[in-house]
């Protein structure tokens, strides 16, 4: 099987001679695709007002490439440097239900590119996606607005509403959503009608979540601490408290089995958090957390000859607190050898 490249610009030459009124002539797209047309055929139908069932439409088997498949059309450009995110979601509407669909997530806003001297309208943008899905064997699945509680309800869900390519549906604004059913994960669509040149592009293709997250070990406090000279721990507390959680003092337990191990280790324990809030405050926090873990591995054990605790609250971040993300990374405790 030959593979699809999906090369947007260019694709909508044929349908432009039956819709020459309406689409945007000469800017169209074409999909260099010899193996598609026995697919597209039945997937150009929408399930109308029928109830969505995935198992009606047909498996697609045509070789799409590598995620986020699409290109931007001839003439547009993804903007703002977005990235595909590994995991996410994105709300899903049909005739009938809203869903959430888990998986890999591109969203973003498609602009014209105004170094490229070609005029687009949004019909243009619009037209070059669905004629690159139903090549790719999708089928278009809903089109029109949200209203009442649906809508409503559509609001509520998107939590990442405005972020990225993710428009936020108002009354009497349109979008469409596709789907193409693959066996090696199903890929939604969703587009934006606008009265001019732009949309938002968002696409998921369904994955299961795979758990990176794992137990720290003493082994991995000891091989870090050897080779680093330290160990970052992200150790659970109350909120806005010193006091440990049940999953903290299991890390502060591996902690206590590290220094078992090797009678001679003596560390530093150095607490560390993020700059929301009052800096004298984070100061004493971090002091606190720090002094409880100490506390912790000698109610476990550990001579206080070979430990010492310290506080520096937002003083020495690992990375900028520009995010959440980023955030959460300086929220950390920090365990330092002592030679």
């Amino acid at each position: 099987m030959k593979k699809i490249t999906f090369l947007l610009a260019g694709s909508l030459l044929a349908l432009s001679c039956n819709q020459s009124k309406t689409s945007d002539g000469n800017q169209d797209a074409k999909v260099q695709n010899t193996e598609a047309s026995s697919t597209t055929a039945s997937a150009q139908t929408s399930t109308g007002n029928k109830k969505f069932d995935i198992e009606s439409i047909p498996v697609s088997t045509i070789d799409i490439g590598e995620f986020p498949f699409f290109t931007a059309p001839k003439g547009a450009m993804y903007i703002n440097n977005v990235k595909v995110k590994p995991f996410d979601f994105i709300v899903a509407a049909t005739d009938d239900s809203l869903f959430e669909v888990e998986g890999k997530v591109f969203r973003a806003w498609i602009h014209e590119d105004k170094s490229g001297g070609i005029e687009i309208s949004n019909r243009y943008l619009l037209k070059s996606y669905e004629d690159a899905i139903l090549a790719a064997g999708g089928v278009k699945i809903f089109e029109g607005e949200l209203k009442g509680d649906r809508l409503e309800q559509y609001n509520k869900l998107v939590t990442y509403a405005g972020d990225d390519g993710s428009f936020i549906p108002s009354d009497g604004q349109q979008m469409l959503t596709y789907v193409i059913r693959r066996n090696d994960g199903n890929v939604y669509i969703i587009l934006e009608k606008k009265d001019f040149a732009t949309t938002s592009f968002q696409i998921v293709q369904e994955k299961p979540f795979q758990q990176t997250i794992k137990k720290i070990t003493a082994d991995d406090i000891v091989k870090d601490l050897s080779e680093k000279g330290k160990s970052i721990l992200y150790i659970n507390f109350a909120l806005d408290k010193s006091a440990i959680t049940t999953d903290g003092k299991a890390i502060v337990d591996q902690i206590a089995k590290a220094l078992k191990n090797d009678t001679s280790l003596k560390i530093a324990i150095e607490g560390h958090t993020d700059n929301t809030g009052d800096g004298s405050h984070n100061k004493k926090l971090s002091d606190d957390r720090s002094l409880s873990v100490m506390t912790q591995l000698i109610n476990n054990g550990i001579d206080k000859t070979r430990l010492s605790a310290k506080g520096f609250g937002a003083e020495r971040p690992l990375v900028a607190n520009d995010s959440e993300e980023n955030k959460a990374k300086n929220r950390r405790v920090e365990l330092i050898k002592v030679n």
